[in-house]
C-alpha cells in the first residue's frame, strides 16, 4: 500500500513541496539577484552547486546601487513637503537657526537633518490661572495660596484669583527670545497683580474697583511682555474671585452689611428729599407770589390814598371851612352807617324811656319779623324790596 512505502505518504505524495511553489520562489530569487547584478540559477541545473558557491556572495552591480540611491534621494526630498493650516504659522530652521516663516498652504523645505519645521498656532486663545488651578488644568485643582494672597494699600490681606487669556502674535519672538514663554507670562502677570493690588485699598479691590483693577493688570502685564519681547498678547484678564482671607471673612461680612445698610439709608433719604423738595419749592414759590400780590395791593391802595389826600389838601387850601365840614360829614356817615342810632329832638318835651338800648333791641326784633313775613309775598310778585333800617327815630 502507499503508506507502506518509506518515500510516500498515505495520500500518494513524496513529502516534497509542490512544484508550483518551488517555481515561484525560484523566480523571485532570480529577479532579486538580477537587480544587484547576480547570476540567476538555471532551472533544473543542480550539478554545479559547489562551483557556483562563490557567485552567491558576489557584490551587486553599480546599476542596481544607482537606482536605490536615486529612489532614496527621491523619498528624502519628498519628506520636505508640508502644509500649514490657516490658524498656524510655520517656522523653518536650518541647522537650528531661523530661516523663514511661512503661512497657510503647501510648502517645501530641505529635508531633515538640514532643515526642520516648527508649527505654531497663532489663533488659539490659551488660558493661564493665577491663584488657583481648576480640575481640567490640574488633577488636584484648588487654591494656590502662594499666588493668591497679596497685600493691599491699607495693609490688608486679600485672596484674589485671576484667569488670563492670551495668544501668540509674534512667532519668531515666541520661539527664540525667551526660554519659557508660558512661565514668563505667569511671572509678568503675578508681578503686575501685586503692583496694582498694592496701590489700591481692600474695599476698592473687592467692590467697585474689580473691573478697573483687571484692566490695569492687563495693561501693566502687556507692557512687561513687550519689554521681554515674548511674542505674546494678552486678550483679557478676569478677576475670578476676590475676598478676605478665611480667618477674617466673618468680620468683613459684617462690614459689608453695614456698608449696605448705610447705602440703603442714603437712598431712602434721597428718595424722601426728591419727594419733599419739589413740594416745598412749590409752596415757597406760591407764598412769594402771594406776598408780591399783597405788596402790589397795599402799595396801590397807599398810593391811591396818598393821591386822594393830596387832592383834599388842595381843596382844603382853597376853602378850609367847607372842606372840614365835608370831611366831618363823610366821616360821620362812615361811622354811623353800621351802628344803631337814636335821634332825639332837643326842643320836644318827650319822656325818655330808659334803658334805651333794650328798646332799640326790641324794635329791631319786631322789624326783622315784619321783614320775614313780607319777603315771600314780594318774591311771588317778582319784585325786590330793599329794607334798610339804618335810622330809627323815636319822638
Amino acid at each position: 500500500m502507499a503508506w507502506n512505502d518509506e518515500k510516500k505518504n498515505p495520500w500518494g505524495g513524496d513529502g516534497q513541496t509542490p512544484p508550483e511553489l518551488d517555481d515561484v520562489i525560484k523566480d523571485f530569487k532570480d529577479k532579486f539577484s538580477g537587480v544587484f547584478g547576480g547570476n540567476a540559477t538555471p532551472k533544473g541545473n543542480n550539478s554545479n552547486n559547489s562551483d557556483n558557491g562563490n557567485n552567491a556572495t558576489a557584490m551587486p552591480s553599480m546599476g542596481g546601487v544607482k537606482y536605490l540611491v536615486i529612489l532614496a534621494l527621491l523619498v528624502w526630498s519628498l519628506s520636505g513637503i508640508y502644509i500649514i493650516d490657516p490658524a498656524e504659522k510655520g517656522v523653518v530652521l536650518r541647522f537650528g537657526a531661523f530661516q523663514e516663516e511661512t503661512s497657510q498652504g503647501p510648502h517645501w523645505h530641505l529635508p531633515y537633518p538640514i532643515e526642520s519645521l516648527s508649527r505654531v498656532n497663532v489663533e488659539q486663545v490659551k488660558t493661564t490661572q493665577i491663584g488657583y488651578r481648576d480640575a481640567v488644568s490640574n488633577r488636584r485643582g484648588g487654591n494656590v495660596s502662594s499666588e493668591s494672597l497679596m497685600l493691599t494699600k491699607d495693609e490688608n490681606m486679600i485672596d484674589a484669583k485671576f484667569a488670563v487669556q492670551y495668544k501668540i502674535n509674534d512667532v519668531q519672538a515666541y520661539l527664540f527670545n525667551v526660554a519659557n514663554p508660558k512661565l514668563t507670562l505667569r511671572h509678568a502677570v503675578e508681578s503686575a497683580i501685586r503692583q496694582v493690588v498694592g496701590q489700591n485699598t481692600m474695599d476698592y479691590v473687592l467692590t467697585e474697583g474689580r473691573v478697573a483693577v483687571a484692566d490695569d493688570i492687563q495693561e501693566k502685564s502687556q507692557a512687561l511682555l513687550d519689554t521681554y519681547q515674548a511674542g505674546l498678547i494678552i486678550t483679557t484678564v478676569n478677576m475670578q474671585d476676590a475676598q478676605p482671607p478665611e480667618p477674617v471673612q466673618a468680620a468683613f461680612s459684617d462690614a459689608v452689611k453695614a456698608r449696605e445698610d448705610k447705602q440703603r439709608l442714603i437712598n431712602e433719604a434721597k428718595t424722601y428729599a426728591n419727594d419733599i423738595l419739589p413740594k416745598s419749592r412749590g409752596k415757597a414759590a406760591r407764598m412769594l407770589e402771594e406776598a408780591k400780590a399783597y405788596k402790589s395791593k397795599v402799595v396801590s391802595k397807599s398810593e391811591g390814598e396818598a393821591s386822594r389826600f393830596k387832592q383834599i389838601l388842595a381843596e382844603y387850601a382853597k376853602a378850609p371851612e367847607v372842606t372840614k365840614e365835608r370831611l366831618y360829614r363823610e366821616t360821620m356817615e362812615i361811622v354811623l352807617a353800621n351802628t344803631s342810632k337814636v335821634v332825639v329832638d332837643s326842643k320836644a318835651n318827650s319822656m325818655m324811656y330808659l334803658p334805651i338800648d333794650k328798646l332799640i333791641n326790641a324794635n329791631r326784633s319786631s322789624t326783622e319779623v315784619i321783614v320775614q313775613g313780607v319777603q315771600p309775598e314780594q318774591d311771588k310778585q317778582g319784585g325786590s324790596i330793599r329794607n334798610v333800617f339804618r335810622n330809627r327815630e323815636i319822638r
